[in-house]
């Protein structure tokens, strides 16, 4: 028999970074996500009501230095984008800041508006509309 937890919603994602200064930067000056916590060992930022927490990666092989989607575990994370306006917005300023994206595509699966992007450790986003 099924749990079926009554979830609502994503309450935090933990993810693991090269560097903590960049990432902080990287989060803060240009995405623009409030910085809530910032210690020499974790840093966390909300992106509404989840929270997004990094911690300074230690990869036990040399080549596992930079974020791999096609590896076992994540392959990207979506935040949720209420209008067309913002999803515009959001596009316009990625590209301005020079942050490497897709621009605004469709998603031919679920027929959804979204642009994604890469951050400093090469981990995909998607601003997504809901």
């Amino acid at each position: 028999m099924p749990i079926k937890p009554k979830a609502s919603g994503i309450h935090h994602i933990s993810l693991r970074c090269t560097d903590l200064e960049i990432t902080k930067k990287f989060y803060q000056n240009i995405i623009g996500l409030p910085l809530v916590l910032d210690t020499a060992e974790l840093i966390v930022f909300t992106a509404g009501p989840a929270i997004i927490a990094f911690r300074k990666a230690s990869p036990k092989n040399a080549n596992d230095t930079v974020f791999n989607p096609f590896n076992i575990g994540m392959d990207h994370l979506a935040l949720g984008c209420e209008t067309d306006a913002e999803l515009e917005r959001v596009a316009k300023g990625l590209a301005e800041a020079g942050v490497d994206n897709t621009g605004i595509k469709l998603d031919e699966t679920l027929q959804k508006m979204y642009v994604a992007f890469k951050d400093p450790d090469r981990i995909q986003w998607e601003f997504y509309m809901i």
